[in-house]
């Protein structure tokens, strides 16, 4: 189909259907949209956009080029030339502030010969698309961008502006991508809410399970342990030797647990997990809640979901170790690296000395790597409109699933417009959990997503941004 027929098509605005109670919305030739969709789809696929070593502006083009032909205002701004950030915006009425969308259109890297189909190819077989970005995040790229197009075409009153930022440098270089546009240009994405990566639908055998809303995150940091001592021959063992001494450091912070601590996500969180769950799992999912009976579920956690032990608390994880240089010296030092992911209220500096009490050895010295270190914020609302909106779409989008609000224990460039006050919200299309150990998820050598879910979640992306920014809602 050519893009002026999927145009014509997109533009037939035969009558007006609600999607939401007291608004009114022109009806959309959704068979059209999923065209242009996966149009748009497989050319943003098709750009090598991985970072290292970055190279995001023929993505950027495109995606500067759609908007404006559309007559979207489009603005480009970048602090490398060959790394742009592209911001749109459409007008609204000024009744609310803005509603930012925000993406990122560089991906991880790619080994080609581990790849069943070439990972900049796009190609569509058995009902998925597979591609380098597929699942992370050119979905939420063309979802966003849809959503723009629809906006416009459709004449939609806003009571928000709607801005896009499809920006630069997320997977490793947030001083081109987000820190540059939120020190330099945040004036062209002030928002009040913001709707991005971070979240999903979870099915399970095909069906809806749940959809998860990111609205929370842990914040990364370094802390780094180095062990001296005096050097040696290999031959005559010391007590003092630094790699004992970083072992026994490392095996203490390893076997340390930081206090538990819920907020208002992660008590929701599993307050509705268990809603959901078995009979068996229920009842330890709402034992969380219990400060008398948290310790046994942490220990099952910790055992046998991992992921639920670190959404309780600040978590440690040794990572890295160095030491020696040849079999029969003693080296004079040793070195391990911490990945530290903290509560995003936790205080750093008390908490690099806890680490410090716990390593109990004035032979090994604790302190904070260099790091990028995303900057913490307040706590995401879920009495807020979007947060409404978001379950109000999954319920009707998604069979009526549960929506459970999330603190990630990764981290997102959500970070930095929550540091600023924004409040944001990680929404993400439905992907199979049994695709994650199939090497078939986001960073995995086969990503890859299912066609009906990416144009559900267009679906989906539109509806909510029409509830929130749309006039009268």
């Amino acid at each position: 189909m050519t893009r002026m027929r999927l145009l014509l098509a997109v533009l037939l605005l035969v009558i007006a259907s609600p999607i939401h109670p007291g608004a009114q919305a022109p009806a959309i030739d959704w068979a059209a949209v999923e065209a242009e969709t996966m149009q748009h789809f497989q050319a943003l696929l098709r750009f090598d956009t991985t970072d290292p070593p970055g190279r995001e502006v023929e993505a950027a083009t495109y995606l500067k080029g759609v908007l404006e032909r559309e007559g979207i205002p489009t603005t480009v701004v970048s602090k490398e030339d060959h790394r742009p950030n592209v911001i749109a915006r459409l007008k609204g009425s000024g009744a609310k502030r803005p509603l930012l969308l925000m993406a990122h259109t560089d991906t991880v890297n790619v080994d080609p010969a581990k790849w069943t189909h070439p990972p900049f190819a796009a190609v569509r077989e058995g009902g998925y698309v597979y591609g380098r970005g597929t699942l992370d995040d050119k979905d939420n790229v063309v979802a966003a961008l849809m959503t723009m197009l629809l906006l416009k075409r459709t004449g939609l009153p806003l009571d928000r502006d709607v801005i896009f930022l499809a920006e630069a440098g997320e997977e490793g270089s947030t001083q081109i991508g987000i820190q540059f546009v939120v020190n330099e240009h945040y004036d062209l994405i002030d928002a009040e809410y913001c709707l991005a990566e971070g979240g999903r639908v979870a099915r399970q055998d095909g069906a809806v399970a749940f959809a998860s809303v990111q609205t929370l995150e842990k914040i990364p940091h370094r802390i780094e342990l180095v062990a001296t001592g005096p050097a040696g021959h290999g031959s005559v063992p010391l007590r003092t030797n630094a790699v004992v001494r970083l072992a026994k450091a490392v095996a203490a912070v390893a076997d340390w647990k930081p206090e538990i601590r819920l907020n208002e996500t992660t008590s929701t969180y599993f307050e509705r997990l268990a809603q959901i769950s078995s009979a068996e799992a229920a009842p330890r999912y709402l034992s969380v809640l219990n400060p008398a009976t948290v310790a046994d579920a942490d220990e099952y956690f910790l055992e046998h979901e991992p992921r639920h032990a670190s959404m309780l608390r600040t978590s440690v994880s040794p990572n890295i170790s160095n030491a020696g240089y040849r079999i029969n010296v003693i080296p004079s030092d040793a070195r391990a690296s911490l990945d530290v992911r903290m509560l995003p209220d936790e205080d750093p500096q008390a908490f690099l000395q806890k680490v410090r009490d716990v390593v109990n050895d004035p032979a090994v010295e604790v302190s904070f790597g260099v790091r990028n270190i995303r900057p913490g914020g307040p706590l995401t609302r879920l009495d807020a409109e979007p947060f409404r909106a978001l379950e109000q779409a999954v319920r009707e989008h998604y069979d009526g699933a549960v929506t459970l609000p999330t603190m990630s224990t990764g981290a997102t460039d959500m970070a930095y417009l929550r540091a600023k006050g924004m409040q944001c919200y990680g929404i993400g299309p439905a992907v199979d959990l049994e695709d994650e150990p199939k090497g078939f998820a986001a960073h995995s050598d086969q990503e890859r997503i299912l066609e009906v879910e990416l144009n559900r979640f267009v679906r989906f992306h539109w509806d909510v941004v029409a509830r929130v920014a749309g006039a009268g809602h």
